[in-house]
């Protein structure tokens, strides 16, 4: 049976962490930044770990690593 591919879009959009959890990069940080306050971009920096509803899905489009 052939290996399973890593979905490249995925790889580019999230993480794991050691302990296994799945990190992503905040939403609304790209463009259009003139108009929304430092506080908010600041918050905007940090990776956060993804909801986990979310979790099972992500981990398949990884190849389950």
């Amino acid at each position: 049976m052939p290996k399973m591919k890593t979905k490249s879009g995925a790889k580019k959009r999230f993480k794991l962490t050691g302990t296994g959890k799945v990190t992503r990069r905040r939403a609304f940080k790209s463009h259009l930044l003139e108009h929304k306050s430092a506080k908010r971009l600041r918050a905007k920096r940090k990776d956060t770990a993804l909801h986990g509803s979310d979790v099972k899905e992500v981990l398949r489009l990884l190849g389950r690593r």
